[in-house]
């Protein structure tokens, strides 16, 4: 019961927070004032006259378009460089070395086009200067982007009889300044007060409370009760207290130790059985300003972790009150911008049904993972040899989990960040249960349209929904129409491109890996939970999600090529289709809406969009799927 109560919470608190979110973007983008216009505008204006923008311009979509390829190639090739050359610049207090050219190639067009994928571990491989200058700004940039193509296309439906859809440059500094840095200021300040780091100092080395011992070889070990236990070197064999001789251990019980912390070196005994060990009795810890970037990365659907282990690090993510914050801004501003696009197109109703489409589907998707992670797998219940009953405990399958979170926080994590480009994650989608991990797979396989990143979201579910009215039209023998504009074969075209996409990038690249020499050796795993790393990876980078199965070695020269391909293309060609709807949309003239126009912001309407989204969708990837985590579900059933 207090899991679903959670639920609930979780839930409940997004959507009271979209709301009003949702009102103050639609007047920062129409000019209007607000709150902060006196502080900022002097700012936004600022900008302008210096960059030499004519805040007036109305550009064509090709326009547009080209700015925003522009930009965006400038920020690829900078970013790029930066990685490069790190060693030799500074705010490198670690004296890290420059990145090899294909993973920086692969990490410049992973936050380039807002999927944020990560084949290295950020605080042991980038440095504060790359951190902050390269990550955190295009975490800015490549978000507003996302969102300065929604607003264009919404102004090809508000437009008539026009060519302009606004200037690029200005949309983009509104956005960053209107919107990304104010949120994130108080969002950054919350995090840093609960606990999350923010610091320009260099890492720091520890004495353990409790030096841990690991096995130095591999033994097998019978306790008194008469089972085996195999332990392999380099196991975790357990902690001690100093001065004591008494192991804490999971798998040891009754075991001692007797340790020489000079040498490093013990001997851990159990039913007169020893098994020699090295003792860790000190812990790195990075520093580094986290807080601010954890921030942007959370709110601008980003998800690259400033730890190697992303949100499920204790000093990215300490507690549940950090875990909370950062969670509900995975889904935040997604979820504002359908209430936006409402007041923009001014019916609301349709900017409300947009987001029941979307809601109804991640409701869905949750309640799917949960159940799933909650019941755990029959394996894990096997002879009694983990309790997954709920009784004073998590229960279920807490792998791969922390405990300060559980399965509720983990599972609606999941679900977010999957639903929504983002990938940061606080437990790790590798250990979920089959169906569980398949859920994941599937959000980033629909085209991250359940609510999705910040503005390629909803850009992405608008151009499902104009497929959807033209279906629909076929149907009953109408012209389709949507918000008062004819849809056309021209329109038709460019949406299927925005639809397929995903799928094409995805099914294309991960068809390539597997039969890729060397690919294999990525896996950690073989069989049906390896072909869905490989798939979940591709899934992820096509989606512009970048969370990953974490089993999954991506960092070869040909998963970073192949991978950073993926991005790019599943990012801009959408750009480019939905800009492209936008120039067209525009230069129409409103339809009168008649007794025969189909509603496109009732129930009926809502139920056939969320159809067509799964039927492109789902069924797209059900082969794959079928490899993958179906298998393994069957076959965690024999």
């Amino acid at each position: 019961m207090m899991a679903i109560l959670q639920y609930i919470l979780y839930l409940a608190v997004l959507i009271l927070l979209a709301i009003p979110l949702g009102a103050y973007i639609k007047k920062v983008m129409s000019g209007e004032k607000t709150f902060l216009s006196k502080l900022l505008t002097p700012c936004e204006n600022a900008v302008y006259k210096v960059m030499r923008v004519d805040k007036d311009e109305q550009m064509s979509w090709k326009k547009y378009a080209i700015c925003v390829l522009i930009f965006s190639g400038i920020g690829l090739i900078f970013l790029f460089l930066l990685q490069l050359l790190q060693g030799v610049l500074p705010g490198n207090p670690e004296g890290l070395g420059g990145v090899k050219w294909d993973l920086a190639f692969n990490t410049a067009s992973s936050f380039v086009t807002n999927t944020n994928w990560q084949a290295y571990s950020g605080e042991s491989t980038l440095s504060y200067l790359t951190q902050a200058l390269g990550l955190t700004v295009q975490n800015f940039v490549s978000a507003a982007t996302g969102i300065a193509v929604l607003f264009a296309l919404i102004r090809g439906f508000v437009k008539v009889r026009e060519s302009g859809l606004g200037s690029f440059w200005v949309d983009l500094t509104r956005i960053i300044i209107h919107i990304l840095l104010p949120l994130n200021l108080v969002i950054s300040v919350l995090l840093a007060g609960g606990g999350v780091i923010q610091n320009l100092s260099g890492s720091k080395t520890v004495s353990l409370l409790e030096p841990i011992a690991v096995s130095a070889e591999t033994v097998t070990v019978k306790p008194d009760d008469g089972t085996e236990i195999i332990i392999n070197e380099g196991d975790i064999l357990g902690s001690y207290k100093r001065g004591e001789t008494e192991l804490n251990s999971d798998t040891l019980s009754g075991a001692s130790i007797s340790a020489d912390e000079d040498s490093h070196s013990a001997v851990v005994t159990c039913a007169g059985q020893a098994v020699k060990a090295k003792l860790v009795t000190e812990q790195f810890v990075p520093m580094g300003p986290a807080a601010s970037q954890v921030a942007i990365k959370q709110t601008g659907t980003n998800g690259g972790g400033y730890m190697g282990v992303n949100s499920a690090h204790p000093l990215e993510n300490p507690n549940a009150f950090t875990n909370l914050i950062e969670m509900t801004s995975l889904l935040l501003i997604p979820a504002a911008l359908c209430f936006t696009f409402g007041q923009a197109v001014r019916n609301k109703k349709q900017g409300i049904a947009i987001f029941m489409a979307m809601f109804i589907c991640l409701v869905i998707a949750l309640g799917v993972i949960a159940v799933n992670e909650q019941s755990a797998t029959p394996q894990l219940a096997q002879s009694g040899a983990v309790d997954i009953s709920a009784l004073d405990q998590a229960g279920g399958n807490m792998e791969g989990k922390e405990t300060r979170f559980g399965i509720a926080s983990s599972s609606t994590w999941a679900a977010y960040t999957t639903a929504a480009s983002n990938g940061s994650v606080n437990s790790m989608h590798d250990s979920y249960t089959p169906l569980g991990g398949m859920i994941t797979m599937l959000l980033m396989q629909l085209g991250e349209v359940i609510f999705g990143g910040v503005g390629c979201g909803l850009y992405g579910m608008l151009a499902f929904a104009i497929l959807t009215v033209f279906i629909a039209g076929l149907m009953v023998g109408r012209t389709p129409e949507f918000l008062g504009k004819k849809i056309e074969p021209f329109e038709m075209k460019w949406a299927v491109l925005v639809c397929l996409a995903t799928p094409i990038a995805i099914l294309v690249g991960s068809g390539i890996a597997a039969v890729f020499p060397g690919v294999a050796d990525s896996l950690n795993n073989s069989g049906a939970h390896g072909f869905s790393e490989m798939l979940y990876a591709y899934s992820s980078a096509g989606g512009n999600n970048g969370s990953a199965f974490a089993g999954f070695n991506a960092n070869t020269v040909f998963l970073n090529i192949s991978l950073g391909l993926v991005m790019l293309f599943a990012r801009f060609l959408p750009i480019i289709g939905t800009l492209a709807i936008a120039g067209s949309l525009a230069q129409k003239k409103l339809i009168a809406t008649t007794a025969g126009t189909l509603s496109t912001t009732n129930g009926l309407f809502v139920f056939l969009l969320i159809f067509i989204v799964l039927l492109v969708g789902a069924l797209s990837f059900f082969p794959a799927l079928a490899l993958g985590p179906i298998a393994e579900f069957f076959r965690s059933l024999v």
